[in-house]
């Protein structure tokens, strides 16, 4: 599904409007829809409501005329006067009848839910003064928090925290869920997110053109490959993973086994030769060949059945690494890196760009980590609270050429398109050494398929998430490719082909 920047919400609500709804019939529901959330939240009890001075506040003045309405204690404390409120948030604080407590930490004493109505998803400064005290001591209250659209004092566009932010135990939004929703720190402030028709009709999507998605099934279920009944192995693909040197050839397996799990026909592990031992010993349907230089890869690649190379994972860092890089991207086969791939050209980055930009295939597709990303891209910062991790692996992508992808709990993956999608399925115990090595892997393998690189990539990030979902608590990573093909039968499900 759609995610939206706080603007993009915006111009859904004016092209709403413009169609003849009206801004505060949208209110109406929005606060509808919450007054309803805190009735499941708390059956009995009085309910708190925190208002701010802006339409935020005012879904939360329409909440608390519904609540009362049917029958609840309401108390609500406004951020303001309330002769100080506009538009359609002074409509609302005209429906709200009762008496309005001073917005001091002493007055929100101990009701049974309180509902944050006080900031929206357009926040873009620092929460400060009064405000800052009362979401501090909200937070140490220890009483259950509803929020309303974003927890107050998270960016929309961003997730960061502006300096203080609401603790929520569920959140409600509507129409479609914010950029902030699913970028950390965002999503752990949000808790349960409830999404919920509020009369915007998804068509004003066409004019809007998001470019940013949730990573779910919806997004590229399909361009995911299923292998034909009168299909066979060579039709599925050749991928490759590079191997480093003796004492670094257990990544490598490990993304061999990836590409081969993602379903890629073939794999081969291009070993050196004082590895090959190791390697051969060690895999059973995944091959092995001896290559020692980029020139002996560039020949071995030279072979077009070859279509997918995956180098990186303990491959070594430095100038022989380079040359393999550049030898794959000269080949023509889709290429991911990774990892050392990576660092070698920390030194050079343009270097790179310029091999993945002057490649035949635009198929390329890079994975680093928040450790490796700035090796490559030395200017964009992730200690800026307004730059996003979302825009900054945009630029990424655009400088560089390829699909780039952020590793993370909040993994972020984008196109020199523009086009970009967030994960938010990747159970933390996912943070595990060579869980990386299986991704890269993964991704090789749906790129042996001819999957696109921008799907691949999002697919690839989606199975490795529900993998280690599968696989629960204590995962390593040899056991991602063991759960994999229940990932694969659920995709099936979802395609509703038999197995």
């Amino acid at each position: 599904m759609e995610l939206l920047t706080p603007a993009e919400m915006d111009r859904a609500d004016l092209l709403t409007i413009a169609g003849g709804s009206s801004g505060f019939a949208l209110m109406l529901h929005a606060g509808r829809h919450v007054a309803q959330a805190a009735i499941e939240m708390a059956d009995e009890g009085p309910i708190l409501v925190i208002a701010g001075p802006g339409n935020n506040g005012g879904d939360g003045l329409i909440a608390a005329t519904e609540l009362v309405a049917l029958g609840r204690t309401v108390h609500v404390m406004l951020l303001g006067e309330r002769e100080a409120l506009k538009g359609d948030a002074a409509l609302a604080a005209r429906e709200w009848r009762g008496p309005l407590l001073p917005f001091l930490t002493q007055s929100i004493g101990a009701p049974a839910l309180i509902i944050d109505a006080l900031f929206g998803s357009g926040l873009n400064r620092p929460v400060k003064d009064q405000a800052l005290e009362v979401i501090e001591a909200v937070n140490h209250s220890g009483v259950p928090v509803l929020a309303v659209d974003l927890p107050s004092g998270i960016n929309g566009a961003t997730g960061a925290v502006m300096g203080a932010a609401i603790r929520a135990r569920e959140t409600v939004t509507f129409f479609r869920r914010k950029i902030g929703h699913l970028l950390l720190p965002g999503r752990l402030h949000c808790g349960q997110v409830r999404l919920v028709d509020i009369g915007i009709e998804p068509g004003v999507l066409g004019e809007i053109r998001p470019q940013a998605f949730e990573n779910d099934p919806d997004l590229w279920l399909p361009d995911f490959p299923v292998p034909r009944a009168d299909g066979h192995k060579y039709g599925r693909g050749h991928a490759v993973v590079v191997s480093g040197e003796l004492s670094q050839t257990g990544a490598a397996r490990l993304a061999a086994r990836g590409a081969l799990r993602a379903g890629a026909g073939l794999v081969t592990v291009a070993s050196p030769r004082d590895a090959l031992a190791v390697n051969a010993a060690a895999l059973t349907a995944v091959m092995v060949r001896p290559v020692d230089t980029p020139d002996e890869l560039g020949t071995m690649l030279a072979d077009r059945r070859f279509n997918a190379i995956g180098i990186g994972p303990g491959a070594g860092i430095g100038e022989e690494t380079r040359g393999k890089v550049l030898a794959a991207l000269a080949a023509g086969a889709a290429v991911v890196l990774d990892a050392d791939a990576l660092t070698s050209f920390a030194g050079h980055p343009d270097e790179l760009f310029e091999a993945i930009k002057s490649a035949s295939s635009p198929q390329v597709v890079l994975t680093p980590h928040e450790g490796e990303f700035p090796r490559l891209f030395s200017d964009m910062s992730n200690k800026n609270p307004l730059r996003s991790k979302l825009e900054r692996v945009r630029v990424a992508a655009q400088r560089s050429g390829a699909v780039v992808l952020l590793k993370g709990a909040d993994t972020v993956v984008a196109s020199p398109d523009g086009r970009a999608a967030i994960a938010a399925n990747a159970p933390p115990w996912l943070a595990t050494a060579g869980s990386g090595d299986v991704l890269t892997g993964i991704i090789t393998g749906l790129l042996a398929q001819r999957v696109p690189a921008f799907e691949a990539a999002c697919i690839g990030v989606w199975m490795h998430g529900e993998a280690a979902c599968e696989a629960g608590p204590g995962l390593i990573a040899e056991d991602l490719t063991e759960t994999m093909p229940a990932v694969h039968r659920r995709l099936y499900d979802a395609l509703g082909i038999e197995y």
